[in-house]
């Protein structure tokens, strides 16, 4: 009798056997390590690197385990996560203004986690959500083994003239003041000198082709891999389109400690209501029991979620906790947490060991930030000298930077490894329209940072 071959779920690709592309990587990877073992050559710099712990900046644990230790024993199930882990995220928020309590706040074991509980939760087979191209490739495979489509939306490339920074600004005030007259001869000179800038957008009127059967648009801030973070404009625009579309807006901000720019917000800070003045008292609402919630009377009409995460707050991955921050409108504020609440108890994946360490680690986030923020930075200043704008698009925040430089990506990137040593990530894998991408991490030490960058503009 013929043993019948075992049919696998339709959740899965067809086919999961590498690329011939990744596969030529993978040994031409496999050489160049061989070759420098044999020391033949340049070390391999890798430049795709997504770990702090394998690039010196680990986040300093045995604090963190001699005050938590007492409770890794403990087991006391809550389909949202441990008050005192929610308690810890709330206040990790309140540091940085954001006003949500423990009452918003859903623990997960990570951010991959939360968007399967928000796929199961607001979304049936068939439906779709609404994802960034280029963006991470994750979000599809997430999408697809929950059954899902995915239906995208677009940032595109646009050229504009820096802003100026408050000290121009001031200096143009009181010189206008001064003469009462605009020098425009001047102004011309001033603005000319100033070099244009190239910088991802989003494109709101890609979102005009949005199916039918949409449920969620995932926004990314700052973005992987465009490092575009949504400004005021773009984000009053995406919720005025979830609002007229009755779709949910989910945040990755996973990156959203890394920014480096004072032009754009955490997106959770464009729901605070100074602009209309200061009445606390009308943003919060008892939802039962003293049950109290962030939730302005005028504030947005649909539900908005921020995934976060130890993964990069604190650079520790390994320990497999993240979260999620919401927003309700407030007549169902209630009838969406209970929602997510009974998917939640169906698995209660995160361990007391992370909900633990999640108090003493998060205490200390604010200088992992700082640490980070700083190498983070000091690459990207390398990058800027080294590559013209036109080749390196502007970095607002995150870990990620993206270059241009016009070839194939695919046979760019097999170049890069075979002829410089240096390991960069094409840009199909993260659907840029055009060929010629590249996608490097602003994480490596900077030393090798600097050289591997110097030998990318070997190649130019």
């Amino acid at each position: 009798m013929a043993t019948q071959k075992t049919k696998l779920s339709n959740r899965l690709p067809k086919d999961l056997t590498p690329s011939p592309f990744f596969a030529e990587l993978e040994k031409t990877k496999a050489q160049v390590v061989a070759d420098c073992a044999a020391g033949d050559c340049a070390a391999l710099i890798d430049m795709t690197v997504s770990s702090p712990v394998r690039v010196g900046l680990p986040v300093e644990l045995e604090d963190a385990v001699d005050q938590a230790r007492s409770l890794f024993g403990h087991w006391s199930p809550d389909a949202s996560g441990w008050r005192e882990a929610r308690e810890a995220v709330a206040e990790y928020y309140r540091e940085r203004g954001g006003r949500f309590t423990a009452n918003q706040v859903i623990i997960t074991a990570s951010t991959s986690e939360a968007y399967s509980v928000l796929f199961k939760t607001f979304c049936n087979p068939g439906d779709a959500i609404l994802t960034p191209m280029p963006g991470y490739p994750l979000l599809d495979t997430l999408a697809q083994l929950e059954h899902l489509e995915c239906a995208p939306y677009f940032l595109k490339l646009v050229r504009e003239k820096p802003l100026r920074n408050l000290a121009q600004l001031k200096a143009d005030v009181e010189g206008r003041s001064r003469t009462g007259v605009r020098d425009d001869k001047k102004e011309s000179v001033r603005d000319n000198k100033q070099e244009a800038q190239f910088r991802f957008v989003i494109d709101t009127d890609s979102l005009l082709a949005t199916p039918e059967n949409a449920r969620i648009l995932l926004l990314v801030s700052p973005h992987n891999p465009t490092g575009h973070i949504v400004g005021l404009a773009e984000w009053n625009e995406i919720v005025r389109f979830c609002e007229e579309n009755n779709l949910v807006l989910v945040v990755d901000e996973v990156f959203g400690d890394y920014g480096f720019s004072d032009e754009v917000k955490r997106s959770w800070q464009y729901l605070r209501r100074e602009a209309r003045g200061p009445r606390p008292e009308e943003d919060y609402f008892d939802c039962g029991g003293n049950d109290l919630v962030f939730a302005p009377k005028d504030g947005p009409k649909c539900p908005i979620f921020w995934l976060n995460g130890l993964s990069k707050a604190v650079g520790a991955p390994q320990l497999k906790f993240g979260w999620m921050a919401f927003y309700a409108p407030r007549e169902n504020f209630e009838e969406i947490r209970a929602a997510l609440e009974f998917v939640e108890d169906a698995y209660l994946s995160t361990s007391s060991c992370a909900q633990a360490l999640a108090t003493p680690l998060l205490t200390h986030a604010a200088e992992y930030e700082t640490l980070v923020t700083a190498r983070l930075m000091q690459n990207w200043s390398t990058l800027q000298s080294m590559f013209p704008n036109k080749y390196c698009p502007k970095v607002l925040g995150g870990w990620y930077a993206v270059l241009h430089l016009g070839e194939d990506d695919e046979e760019l990137t097999l170049r890069l490894l075979r002829e410089k040593h240096v390991l960069v990530q094409p840009g199909f894998f993260f659907d840029f329209e055009e060929d010629g991408w590249v996608v490097i991490s602003l994480l490596q030490e900077p030393d090798l940072f600097a050289e591997a960058v110097k030998r990318m503009a070997e190649l130019r």
